[in-house]
């Protein structure tokens, strides 16, 4: 497996004890399609959360929020509009998160931003 692979992985278990530990219910890690993947699909409260889960070590490739491109974006909202269909969920409330972790000097920090993609 390639280093950010492993990376990635590290940063979406990161980000899921993080849910876990604000009351989030975590409903499906790599949730994979043909048209895309969702890193985590959530639950919190009554609102389904999709979120995009971004890791960085380094700076050398820009903050983790630089790599979700509107490519990126379009294959996630059709992977979401297939689990939405899939699950008989169309008329649930839904929101997009992005969850950055950024590993500085052996620490990782994470930033929520929720509702990131409309």
């Amino acid at each position: 497996m390639y280093e950010r692979h492993i990376t990635g992985k590290d940063g979406e278990e990161i980000a899921s004890k993080y849910l876990l530990q604000n009351g989030y219910q975590i409903l499906k890690r790599n949730f994979y399609t043909k048209q895309g993947e969702i890193d985590i699909i959530a639950k919190e409260k009554e609102e389904y959360v999709f979120i995009e889960v971004k890791t960085r070590k380094n700076r050398e490739y820009g903050e983790p929020i630089d790599a979700i491109d509107k490519n990126k974006i379009k294959h996630l909202k059709k992977a979401i509009s297939y689990y939405l269909y899939k699950n008989k969920l169309e008329d649930k409330f839904i929101r997009i998160d992005i969850i950055q972790i950024k590993y500085i000097k052996n620490k990782f920090y994470i930033n929520h931003i929720k509702q990131a993609i409309t």
